[in-house]
């Protein structure tokens, strides 16, 4: 097979959460531990930092790995999911893997990923672990899929983990209360592990450290430490909330030298040691143009107070969703004095741009439906003035589309 036929036969095959929803998922670990055992336990043949959260863990985990970059070490980098290309989700500072080594492995191991039915993100985990390990990386980020409990990156030991932010999200999978979210979570803390949690909750906190004392870890609340920040090529105002957790986890790894010209370097080129897309990404200039990731709740108040904050003239906003959200809760998120374009990425889950627009009126935002991301964004850039300010976002698929 070539790459591209590689590529389709893993998306087409088996289970993909991105594209199936919540009948890709195992709720188990048996079959990545089966897999990783027959590649050799290729997660005990590197050092890591393990990163879950509702919100920022994509961001806190390049934030890292460009960190370690900048210190001299070899570092990977296991993210989800990708926007433009598959290998986005493995990279060793900063280069995705090949596409010769994707192709070969999954070659190699396709009777046993068929006979044992394994989703797509087991077998991208273990590809990810099979790489590091064959690569002798210093270290990996290692980001959770979804939850952290039961997510397959879930065998790893790490020298330290990091939990972002606890938000409504995946709640048919992971509960309906942040304190059920929250446990989920809790599942990446390990036995005598350091854990950090960027942000403190009420509603979670204790959980964190009941956990924490069970497994006889140490847990630091990153807004305890004196942590002095520094400016990030990452553009969101919600970054200084990573940042702080991300600073305290290189505070807690032990047996790394990192210095502070390390630090300040690694967070002033994140963008441009690991390639992050989508994060408060400007797309352009007059009018200015920005698309962000953020999908939930949390992640879109934080973001649209950014946009609040912003001079313009008028708003408009390219905006599509998946049909798994409570899309009425989201939408009260957004200005009504704005243009709206809606959309449907173009994935099984999108959902209708039909019910979208209705949805909208409901609660009084206002627009034009359209057959695809592009032909929205491309109706918006022609309505906009210079001095107008152009959103898209939504859904990580909808920026997926455009970047």
């Amino acid at each position: 097979m070539t790459y591209q036929e590689t590529i389709s036969w893993m998306f087409a095959q088996l289970p993909m959460y991105q594209k199936k929803g919540a009948a890709a998922l195992k709720h188990k670990l048996d079959n990545i531990l089966h897999f990783s055992e027959v590649l050799g336990n290729p997660h005990r043949k590197f050092k890591s930092i393990h990163v879950a959260g509702t919100n920022g863990k994509g961001s806190s985990s390049h934030m890292l790995a460009s960190i370690l970059q900048e210190a001299g070490y070899k570092v990977g980098l296991y993210t989800s999911p990708h926007l433009k290309d598959f290998r986005e989700r493995i990279k060793i500072n900063g280069k995705p893997i090949g596409k010769d080594y994707v192709k070969d492995f999954i070659k190699a191991q396709k009777p046993f990923l068929e006979a044992n039915e394994l989703s797509f993100f087991e077998m991208t985990v273990g590809m990810a672990f099979t790489y590091f390990a064959e690569e002798k990386v210093d270290i990996a980020i290692i980001e959770v899929g979804l939850g952290g409990r039961l997510d397959s990156t879930n065998i790893i030991q790490p020298e330290v983990s990091l939990i972002t932010n606890i938000g409504y999200d995946h709640m048919e999978l992971l509960g309906n209360t942040l304190e059920k979210i929250a446990l989920e979570k809790a599942g990446i803390i390990k036995e005598n592990t350091p854990i950090v949690i960027s942000e403190r909750q009420s509603e979670t906190e204790g959980i964190f450290r009941l956990i924490a004392a069970q497994k006889n870890s140490e847990i630091v609340f990153a807004e305890d430490l004196d942590l002095e920040t520094y400016p990030t090529d990452l553009l969101g105002d919600y970054q200084r909330k990573n940042m702080t957790g991300v600073l305290a986890a290189i505070q807690m790894l032990k047996g790394f030298e990192i210095s502070k010209k390390d630090v300040k370097k690694g967070l002033s080129r994140t963008v441009k040691n690991t390639g992050i897309l989508g994060r408060w990404q400007v797309l352009g200039k007059k009018p200015l143009m920005v698309c962000d990731t953020a999908h939930n709740q949390e992640g879109l108040m934080s973001v649209m107070e950014q946009v609040g904050r912003q001079k313009y003239k008028k708003l408009h906003f390219v905006l599509g969703f998946v049909n798994d959200k409570e899309l009425k809760k989201l939408l009260r998120r957004f200005p009504q004095q704005a243009e709206y374009y809606f959309v449907s990425p173009n994935i099984p889950r999108g959902l209708a741009v039909e019910e979208l627009e209705s949805i909208a009126k409901e609660i009084g935002l206002y627009g034009t439906s359209f057959s695809s991301v592009a032909k929205g964004f491309k109706a918006a850039k022609a309505n906009a003035s210079k001095e107008d300010f152009i959103y898209v976002g939504g859904s990580t698929f909808v920026v997926a589309e455009i970047v």
